[in-house]
């Protein structure tokens, strides 16, 4: 299980560590963001400062219809008590935890400030 709390602005935020290659970790506080259909989104500066190795371009569709570019970087991140190696999208924002890695689990929610976010694996047959 995942743990984390609501804010005060109302997002539901989870702190996960991130690895590069090189080992070096860094947790970030990730905002879940069930409108984004990819794993998880880090800053420009977060991704140089831990050298993640980019590895490939990527395109997306936002909300206002416009069409944007992106790079595409890799880490290790810690999940549910195992390393998993994702893809990480470059985005000039606060770091978003996406559907990607969401898929799978099941997600509880205590929409007040404080409140409970839950992230649980499914028991999947």
């Amino acid at each position: 299980m995942i743990a984390g709390r609501v804010n005060v602005y109302r997002e539901a935020v989870v702190r996960l560590p991130v690895r590069s290659p090189q080992g070096q970790e860094q947790a970030v506080e990730a905002v879940i963001d069930t409108g984004f259909n990819g794993y998880l989104t880090l800053p420009p500066d977060l991704i140089a400062a831990l050298r993640l190795p980019f590895r490939r371009s990527g395109r997306a569709v936002l909300g206002d219809g416009s069409e944007v570019t992106f790079d595409i970087h890799e880490a290790v991140i810690l999940w549910d008590g195992h390393l998993r190696r994702i893809a990480v999208d470059v985005a000039d924002t606060d770091p978003l935890l996406g559907m990607g890695l969401l898929y799978g689990h099941e997600l509880n929610l205590q929409v007040i400030e404080g409140g409970d976010a839950l992230i649980r694996a499914l028991q999947l047959a």
